[in-house]
């Protein structure tokens, strides 16, 4: 079944009011149809004449013609009588169905009105409903209710189960950034403690060769899980995020990032190069900081020596995008989707500590989803990837109350 494009699909209000003028044209052509059939079983039927007894013939037309003498028989009176009884029956019958028509027609219109006000007025908790949702998801403040107070009816029961709905998602999120909160404390402390008795161990003028080897072995190992314990906390925050929207610019933040990363950049012989045009977004400043610094690392350690890196920012029209390029190794088409999982790394890179914890790729995913964007990434033929972001224009300035 075809169906039709969503700009002409009709509204609620506008099925509730057709039906509502259906069933009033529906009432209206049975009661024209039963009243049609009522009058016409009323009307006085003239009575049966045996025409063919008037001067023994009968016109072809039904037509009795005058008697030649002129003088009025009681037989021809009586045809004329039924005459004019059919032709005022049929006369009132299409005066009937006339204005029958008319009325029908104005009914029709009446109860259009009339059910596009009666629509308006049933779906107005719903557009309360439909605004309040509109608000929360726009300013994230899942402390607003709807707080309906009509009568207990579905309406009402839906009210209440948005209300109860938000009132858990509100409890959800506290619970969540309260345990993002403490693990931060409770798995960065024990990590910070192990690496000053490391630094002091190893600062000790008595230290030994072995000492100072499993020293600096034991500082590799506990930075390796400073940073996986990072990436899984900035993992854990951005799924279930609250973005505070505000003004900024793809280009500024891959111009600051590229900035920052040029000493690595260096130090793996890599070029950067960039085409920083203007890809104005809305979002929270330090999540898009961190996705592009992602995608940039990402890019540079996952390269060649001696390969090339490439930063593209522009606007597409109500979507800002951003595109990082590097050479590298060949990445296979069927295995570009699993580099977006956490910890899941191409062939042997899984051993690679040197590389990161295996969530940069994830944590950038997940912050393009909570700014309303995407991420896709695709193969290079000669080798490395193209990764490209896209989230939403800048939001529509508030209107001054």
């Amino acid at each position: 079944m075809t169906r039709l494009p969503e700009r002409l699909r009709p509204t609620i209000r506008m099925r509730l009011t057709l039906l509502c003028t259906g069933l009033f044209l529906s009432a209206g052509i049975v009661l024209l149809g039963l009243t049609y059939v009522l009058v016409q079983n009323n009307l006085q039927q003239p009575p049966e004449l045996g025409t063919d007894r008037v001067y023994g013939r009968a016109s072809a037309n039904g037509v009795v013609p005058v008697p030649p003498t002129g003088t009025v028989t009681t037989e021809w009176a009586r045809v004329e009588v039924k005459k004019a009884a059919v032709q005022s029956q049929e006369e009132t019958l299409n005066s009937l169905l006339t204005q029958g028509t008319i009325a029908l027609i104005v009914v029709g219109a009446a109860g259009f009105g009339f059910g596009w006000l009666l629509a308006d007025r049933a779906l107005r908790p719903i557009h309360k409903i439909t605004e309040t949702a509109g608000r929360v998801a726009r300013s994230h403040d899942l402390t607003e209710r709807i707080a309906y107070e009509g009568p207990r009816d579905d309406v009402k029961e839906l009210a209440d189960t948005f209300d109860t709905m938000l009132g858990r998602l509100a409890r959800a999120f506290d619970g969540q950034r309260r345990f993002v909160a403490n693990a931060s404390h409770e798995l960065r402390t024990p990590l910070a403690i192990n690496r000053t008795l490391v630094d002091v161990a190893l600062r000790r003028p008595d230290a030994t060769d072995d000492v100072t080897r499993l020293g600096e072995s034991l500082l590799v190992v506990n930075g390796r899980h400073e940073r996986l314990i990072d990436g899984l906390l900035t993992l854990a925050g951005t799924e279930n995020a609250i973005v505070d929207a505000s003004p900024l610019d793809l280009a500024d933040v891959a111009r600051h990032v590229l900035d920052q990363a040029t000493p690595e950049a260096r130090e793996r012989e890599v070029d950067t190069g960039r085409r920083l045009g203007r890809a104005p977004t809305s979002g929270d400043p330090v999540l898009v900081e961190r996705l592009v610094q992602n995608l940039v690392e990402n890019a540079i350690r996952h390269n060649r020596d001696g390969g090339e890196l490439t930063v593209r920012t522009r606007d597409l029209g109500g979507w800002a995008e951003i595109v990082v390029s590097n050479t590298g190794p060949v990445v296979p088409a069927y295995e570009v989707e699993t580099i977006f999982e956490p910890f899941r790394r191409l062939g042997n890179d899984r051993v690679r500590s040197d590389r990161g914890s295996g969530l940069g790729l994830s944590i950038v995913r997940a912050t393009a989803t909570a700014h309303g964007g995407a991420v896709t990434a695709a193969p290079r033929p000669g080798g490395g990837l193209d990764v490209t972001v896209r989230l939403p224009g800048p939001s529509p300035e508030p209107e001054p109350v």
